[in-house]
This record gives structure tokens, sequence and C-alpha cells, in this order.
């Protein structure tokens, strides 16, 4: 096996940990919350309170420099689009069976191409228009808004993925000038204290036995999940890691079921096809996009 080949392999290996080590931390969430009675406020901040003590020391190896911004403004932005996020996900986590929950935040990528084209003037072009629609369409047969069985409540994870992908793009205009390192300490340091205030405004309950371990797992997994993630992207093209990102979904599946007895309804199936094939047009649209740009450029 060649050097690149290792490297690939080392680069899926760890998206697919990534995934693995995510779906976890769904199941903790889900497990401390739906079942042992947490209030999702008080789950989530002790989920990224705690990830902050185990993170925070690797990412200030680069000292008090690593707050220098000109950018604040943009990160007090992203800080709140992914507090918000947060709170809709662990309280869709806390009413929604994971399976489902984890199909619908997977349409994030859809809000980023529609908040691409809003707010930064991006050319979308028909190609990821349809494959939005589509993304889209999928997300409805999951829902099912037209059966007596729809609850409110599916529709958090949805909430949580238009704020993950206002997230994302606020990420993606701060990469241009802020280094990775600060982007993630000021999103670790705003998003601690103002999950504290939405906790004790929600009664500030402090989990015990089970519960408390099962957050502890759910922050120590958070850091290693963010920590392998950073390193598919590192050692492989997105392009060639992003599919093994999908893998989230059978994962997810898996710990619901193995964790609750929780099954998939038939209509998540086609509805899950749907989303998984629409991301990888968008992803394959992308490929070609960069390679047509960098032909242009050698030319």
């Amino acid at each position: 096996m060649t050097n690149g080949s290792r490297t690939s392999l080392f680069a899926a290996l760890a998206m697919i940990g990534a995934g693995a080590s995510f779906a976890l931390v769904n199941g903790a969430l889900q497990a401390s919350t739906m079942q042992l009675g947490v209030p999702s406020t008080s789950a989530a901040f002790w989920q990224y309170a705690l990830g902050l003590l185990v993170g925070l020391p690797f990412v200030l190896r680069r000292g008090f420099s690593a707050l220098r911004t000109k950018q604040l403004g943009w990160h007090l932005a992203r800080g709140a689009l992914a507090v918000i996020g947060i709170q809709l996900w662990v309280a869709g986590l806390a009413r929604v069976e994971i399976w489902q929950a984890i199909a619908l935040v997977m349409t994030s990528p859809f809000f980023v191409i529609v908040g691409a084209k809003l707010f930064f003037s991006e050319r979308v072009g028909l190609v990821r228009w349809l494959a939005t629609i589509a993304g889209f369409g999928g997300g409805m047969v999951i829902l099912e808004p037209w059966t007596e069985a729809f609850s409110w409540a599916a529709l958090l994870p949805v909430g949580a993925a238009a704020f993950w992908a206002g997230t994302s793009l606020v990420t993606k205009k701060l990469t241009a000038t802020e280094q990775a390192d600060s982007i993630t300490i000021y999103l670790l340091l705003l998003l601690t204290p103002v999950n504290a205030l939405l906790a004790l405004g929600d009664g500030g309950i402090v989990p015990s036995g089970q519960a408390m371990w099962l957050l502890v797992g759910a922050g120590v997994l958070t850091v290693l999940a963010n920590y392998l993630l950073t390193l598919a992207y590192q050692k492989a093209d997105a392009t060639f890691v992003q599919p093994f990102d999908h893998l989230k979904l059978p994962l997810n599946i898996a710990v619901g079921f193995f964790a609750f007895g929780f099954a998939p309804s038939g209509a998540f199936w086609p509805g899950a096809l749907v989303i998984v094939g629409a991301s990888l047009v968008v992803m394959l649209d992308e490929q070609k996009r960069s390679a047509r740009d960098a032909a242009l450029v050698k030319a």
C-alpha cells in the first residue's frame, strides 16, 4: 500500500470514527433527556461545558494571541447561530426518535445553498437548485406532515439544520481572515455562558448518577468527534471524505435500535435515500466546479 493510499484510508477511517462518535453523543443525549428527564437546555450546557474543559487546553496552545480579532461581530453572530442550533437539536432529541432527527438534520447543506445565494450572492446553478428542492422534498417525505402521526416536535431538527447552516456560512466568511484556532476558541467561549443562562432559566438542574455520566461521555465524545473530523479534512480532500460522512445515518439508526429499540418507519427509507442522493449530487457538482476553476487558473 502506497503512502497516498494509507493517508486516504486514514482519512476515511477518521471520518467514520467521527460519525460513530457523534452517533454515541446523540444516543447519550437522547437517553439523558428522553428517558432520564434531564431538561434539554441542561443537557446542552453540560455537553459543551465538559467539552470545553476537555478541549480548551488543546485549542489554547497559541495563548491569548488567538483571541485577537477584527471580526468580533461575526464571531458573536456565529456563536448566536450555533447556540440556537444546539438548543433546537438537543430539544429535538428529547422528543424525536434518533433516526428521524439525524435524517432531518442532514438537510443542512441545502440550507447552506439557499443562504449562500440570499446573503452572499453566490452562484448556485440549476443542478444545485434541483438537488436542494429534492433534498427538502426528501425531508417532507420523512416528516409526513399530511398524516395524523405528524408531530410539530419533528421540526426541531429541521430548525437545527437551518441554524447550523448559518453557522457554516459565517465560518466560511471568518476563515478568509481568521485562524482556525481563533474560530474554535471564540465558539467554545461564547457557547458555554449562553448555554448556562438558558439552563438556569429552565431550572438549572444538575444531573446526577447515570444522567451525569452520560453527559460526561457526550462531552468527551464531542471533542473526540471534532478532532477526528479535523483530521479527516487535513489528510484528504473534502470531496473524498464527504461521502463517508453519510455513514452517520446508519450509525445513528444502529445506536437508536440497539439502545432504545427505535426502528425507522417505512416513509423514512425513500426520504433518506433522496436526501443522501441529493447531497452526493451537490458534492459532485462542487468537485466539477473545483476542477474547472483549477483548469482556468492553469490556463
